[in-house]
């Protein structure tokens, strides 16, 4: 299948990539759902938006462990390099990414759509001002705007909260585009995330799933269903490619 797979890439005009938050596993960040999942731990109440405006301390509390903690010392695995690499050669065309680790544009990623937003950047609540979550310290929580002194949130998405318009509106054109979709760490479960790789296919376009597990996406649009880790995946792909 891993041939398979290969040669598919190699005929594409157009392909793209979809991940979740399986592809940073292998980079040691948690996945927020199953057995090891965030949400075992945390009450997903904390990242819902009403919540943040009315309990910022609480919320800011949870996010500092959960985020910065975690994703800080992270790095980019195979799996995030060889997407990096199929990029510079001109076969990949996108990263549509679920996760707000930034670790695919620091594995050298350039067309990326951060369907959820990034935490490497805070917003104020208020005025708007953006700043760089590592210029910001979180000793003292709430963070603080330094320009009108109000709350800062992180600048990816939280329950109750729309998807940036600018990486709807790509992601969607993009599926719409591909002729091949590689579905990499997704179970198909958040929405409207995960209706990106069914418009792909409503498009024609031929699904591969990297997954060591069955997903939401399997038995409805998977033609090719890897069972692999994404990194050994994603590495055996790139060196026959």
């Amino acid at each position: 299948m891993l041939e398979q797979v290969v040669n598919l890439l190699k005929k594409s005009k157009h392909a793209i990539a979809f991940t979740g938050a399986g592809i940073s596993v292998e980079s040691g960040i948690p996945p927020f759902r199953g057995e090891a999942g965030i949400w075992n731990r945390y009450d997903p109440e904390l990242l819902e938006l009403n919540y943040f405006l009315t309990h910022p301390e609480a919320s800011w509390k949870a996010i500092r462990e959960i985020f910065y903690d975690f994703f800080t010392e992270a790095n980019p695995n195979a799996a995030h390099i060889a997407l990096a690499n199929l990029e510079k050669r001109g076969i990949l065309k996108a990263v549509i990414t679920q996760n707000i680790d930034d670790l695919h544009f620091k594995a050298g990623s350039k067309e990326v759509y951060e369907f959820h937003g990034n935490s490497q950047h805070l917003k104020c609540t208020q005025c708007k001002h953006v700043v760089a979550a590592k210029n910001t310290s979180l000793e003292s929580l709430p963070p603080l705007c330094e320009k009108c002194n109000s709350v800062l949130k992180p600048d990816f998405i939280f329950f109750g909260e729309g998807i940036p318009p600018l990486a709807y509106d790509k992601s969607f054109a993009a599926a719409r585009k591909a002729d091949l979709v590689i579905v990499i760490g997704s179970t198909g479960e958040v929405m409207p995330a995960c209706q990106v790789p069914f418009e792909a296919k409503r498009n024609g376009a031929t699904i591969v799933e990297i997954n060591p597990i069955a997903t939401q996406f399997t038995p409805q649009i998977t033609d090719i269903h890897i069972k692999m880790e994404a990194g050994k995946a994603m590495e055996q792909i790139i060196e026959k490619v």
